[in-house]
């Protein structure tokens, strides 16, 4: 039997033939000896999930009947309401081992924290568990619990063990902690997600699996070999109802006014936001320190999304799907001293979507200095000034940076002296007042 893995889909509905393309590879490769399963953040974010809290996916969902999945932190980015709403409707069952509210496993009358399904014979058992970092990234899902994942997938697949299942099989949305994960179960395979780079591997004799983000690969995985193929969507005969559908929601939210246009296209790729200084990031930058008049702005590079290039006329939904987050441009007063910690902060390796050597931070009215190699972060000048330690100096940022302890700590909600209008729409009267013209400038700077 094969399962067929997809993840992270996130902001390709936005694209439309792309998860037309998606749900065709899903249907070519579907069989009677398949199961489709998903492994989190398959809702969420993006441009028309924003307007549909979600529910666009259920264009994908009720076209290729996925049979399991489990949540990522950014399914629950309209709150639980909305991602229980989703789950009504959806085909697929739901499983989680460790997502809880008020107590009880999440929307427990519609999930399981286990699930045992068949096909060609073969019984397969499956838990699923989301990162515990959720409720730090996601200011949403603030009214949720995530248990410690390990323990409640270990005690999850005692329990299928016991039931007799021929496999067993953990969906995770975990990220870089599969690797423990892998290690602690007694699972024959921890399908994963959270991270955008793909991966096909064992750890401690457990096959691990990531398809990457987007919908641009599935992966057809052989629980008997403990292997898996890539199969690239691009490739695959576009199934038309599914895109058709999406661009009507798209134009039903009159979302194609144009409000600019750009000579150059913007890149947005993973190494574009993550690899220092780039021109989307110091045009997202310079549209907070516009709208704030503050001394600096941070973007964080994780809050601007990844997908093809902004080119040519710009619409409010392509400047809506660099930060489709219904959250605030925050201003905070630090100290010079403060400043400088947070913004050598912007090379914290430890967050659970990370990859060695990325850089976390897009800036405006500051210069800095990075050492790729060493990890480390030097604040040259701030305003065009030598950084003061015993001054104080006002930040623009996204309000998820204040909420979350993940993501430059030094910058807390204590800090906070003003709160002004929802990022995207920042970004769009941004455009409109001043055109879209970004350059890089050298305000990062690699040594």
């Amino acid at each position: 039997m094969r399962l067929l893995q997809y993840s992270d889909v996130e902001n390709a509905y936005d694209d439309p033939g792309r998860i037309g393309r998606l749900a065709g590879s899903l249907g070519q490769l579907d069989g009677e000896d398949a199961l489709l399963v998903g492994t989190g953040d398959n809702t969420s974010p993006g441009v028309l999930a924003l307007v549909t809290e979600g529910r666009q996916a259920l264009d994908l969902f009720s076209a290729v009947e996925p049979d399991v999945a489990t949540f990522g932190n950014h399914d629950f980015d309209y709150g639980p309401a909305a991602a229980r709403d989703v789950v009504v409707e959806s085909p697929q069952t739901w499983v989680t081992a460790n997502v809880f509210r008020d107590g009880e496993r999440f929307a427990a009358d519609l999930t399981r924290r286990t699930a045992v399904l068949e096909a060609d014979g073969t019984r397969v058992g499956f838990t699923g568990v989301t990162t515990p970092r959720t409720a730090s990234l996601n200011p949403q899902a603030t009214d949720l619990t995530f248990a410690d994942p390990i323990a409640a997938a270990e005690e999850a697949v005692a329990d299928l063990r016991a039931r007799g299942v021929d496999r067993v099989v953990v969906l995770s949305h975990l990220g870089r902690g599969d690797d423990d994960l892998a290690a602690a179960v007694d699972a024959d395979a921890v399908l994963g997600g959270h991270v955008p780079t793909e991966r096909i591997d064992r750890v401690d004799g457990t096959l691990v699996t990531r398809p990457g983000d987007g919908g641009r690969a599935v992966l057809e995985v052989d629980l008997a070999a403990g292997t898996a193929t890539r199969h690239e969507t691009g490739d695959a005969r576009r199934a038309n109802e599914v895109a058709r559908a999406l661009r009507e929601r798209m134009t039903a939210a009159g979302l194609d006014e144009v409000v600019g246009s750009v000579e150059e296209p913007l890149a947005r790729t993973e190494s574009t936001l993550f690899g220092g200084e780039s021109r989307v990031g110091n045009f997202v930058a310079d549209a907070y320190r516009w709208a704030t008049g503050a001394d600096v702005a941070l973007q964080n590079s994780g809050g601007i999304r990844s997908g093809d290039p902004i080119q040519g006329a710009v619409t409010v939904a392509d400047l809506v799907s660099l930060l489709p987050f219904e959250e605030p441009v925050a201003v905070a007063e630090l100290s010079g001293e403060r400043l400088r910690a947070a913004l050598k902060q912007a090379v914290d390796g430890s967050l659970g979507f990370a990859e060695d050597g990325w850089f976390h931070a897009h800036v405006s009215g500051a210069e800095l200095a990075w050492d790729r190699d060493a990890g480390t972060v030097e604040v040259v000048r701030v305003d065009g000034e030598p950084l003061d330690p015993s001054a104080t100096y006002t930040v623009a940022t996204s309000d998820y940076v204040l909420h979350t302890d993940d993501e430059f700590p030094a910058i807390e909600e204590s800090q906070r002296v003003a709160t002004g209008d929802v990022q995207y729409e920042v970004l769009v009267e941004y455009a409109r007042e001043t055109g879209i013209g970004p350059s890089v400038e050298g305000r990062v700077v690699e040594r």
